[in-house]
């Protein structure tokens, strides 16, 4: 696998792991305590670097399973 294979490889990994990580541990804003102007469906405390560094980590470990499966020639592209 060439270098930019694993790197697309990559992005699309860290981007469909993002949208699973996205959702855990969010609590919305209680419709009394919303300000004018913010959405109502808004959370409270998005935490976006950590998931995007827990994406990050997830998204490594999966790599080199998938990087693994293809070198050691479980799954070949090639005839």
């Amino acid at each position: 696998m060439g270098w930019t294979t694993g790197a697309a490889i990559f992005l699309v990994i860290w981007w469909l792991v993002l949208f699973m990580v996205l959702p855990w541990g969010i609590q919305s804003i209680p419709s009394e305590d919303v300000v004018k102007g913010h959405a109502a469906g808004a959370p409270r405390r998005p935490r976006v670097i950590t998931k995007m560094l827990v994406t990050t980590a997830i998204s490594i470990v999966l790599w080199f399973v998938i990087y693994w499966v293809i070198d050691s020639g479980l799954i070949s592209f090639r005839s």
